[in-house]
């Protein structure tokens, strides 16, 4: 058993991408607290930071924000994450980068790397951006994309995996890295008031839970918890959490800004005893997904090549709704 870090933040959106090794610094150092402080109890071995915690798409188009705040990956930042994981023997959910790869001109990712004591482990890129207002591209919309859209990593730790904010409202998301084994799923977000953590909404304590039961997996969820005036007009509830694999909050921040970290164990025997052990409430066993045609028709269509801007993604949206029932 291990214990597990849920960090949020509490930065201003950054206009320019000289900016983000303030916001790298501050997040090292929170690791580096978080680890000395809780030596005394017990060993925390996994961190989660939020997405946006080191670029936020505060311009509109995909040129202004490979201009200003894309980077490559991995790159100065990244390192200080690697040599952090390396000294204290941890793993590390970085929060999100926007991302430029010269594989893939003409496209922006929002992106975030599992980094372990061996270095980086994986990359994640958002595959459902929180469309219309985000220009940074899915790994849907390159075509011949063949990076994997959803590494699942073994580990010490156990079998980790990823998705970013507006994926876990996808269950067919989620489910994809469950049944490719993961057991820690891991959700690096900027959910933002009203669907944050405050009643009557509360989508994001909803989903968290409804995801760990759904697919017999711990949650480890950390959310952004910047004021308004950082990036109005959103402001983002906090409330990170950890939760257990029959959807049991084991920890969680309250509502609100400001910067939190909350921990809870993580208990990865456990939970492939009762994985082998149930025959009942396991979902997965049970699905009959060949009866769920609706995965295999087409909705939003690619970017196809096309540039990616507001516009554009209004036109897909439009098309794919005329396609519902």
């Amino acid at each position: 058993m291990y214990y597990a870090a849920a960090c949020q933040t509490d930065f201003p959106a950054p206009r320019h991408r000289d900016e983000i090794a303030e916001r790298t610094k501050r997040m090292a150092a929170i690791i580096e607290q978080t680890v000395v402080g809780y030596r005394p109890f017990f060993d925390v071995k996994l961190f989660a930071f939020p997405e946006f915690a080191h670029a936020v798409p505060v311009f509109e188009t995909v040129e202004d924000l490979q201009r200003e705040l894309a980077v490559e990956l991995p790159n100065a930042h990244t390192e200080v994450y690697c040599r952090l994981a390396r000294q204290l023997d941890i793993h590390i959910q970085t929060g999100t980068f926007l991302e430029r790869d010269p594989r893939f001109p003409g496209h922006v990712f929002n992106t975030t790397l599992l980094i372990g004591p061996d270095g980086i482990l994986s990359r994640y890129r958002k595959v459902n951006p929180w469309i219309p207002w985000e220009v940074h591209s899915s790994p849907h919309d390159v075509p011949d994309y063949a990076d994997d859209p959803f590494p699942v990593i073994d580990t010490p730790l156990g079998r980790l995996g990823v998705a970013i904010c507006y994926d876990w409202l996808f269950p067919e998301t989620i489910r994809e890295l469950a049944f490719r084994g993961a057991e820690v799923l891991i959700r690096v977000s900027a959910y933002m008031d009203p669907w944050g953590t405050a009643e009557p909404m509360n989508w994001w304590t909803l989903v968290n839970r409804t995801r760990a039961l759904e697919n017999t997996a711990f949650v480890l969820a950390a959310n952004q918890g910047a004021q308004m005036s950082h990036y109005p007009p959103f402001s983002w509830p906090g409330g990170s959490m950890v939760v257990d694999y029959d959807g049991r909050i084991l920890a969680q921040a309250d509502p609100g800004p400001g910067e939190k970290v909350v921990v809870a164990p993580i208990d990865i025997e456990r939970l492939r005893q009762e994985r082998q052990r149930r025959a009942g409430h396991d979902t997965r066993a049970h699905l009959r997904s060949s009866l769920h045609g609706y995965a295999r028709q087409g909705y939003l269509s690619p970017a196809g090549g096309q540039p990616i801007s507001i516009e554009s993604l209004n036109e897909r949206i439009r098309a794919a709704k005329a396609q519902l029932p």
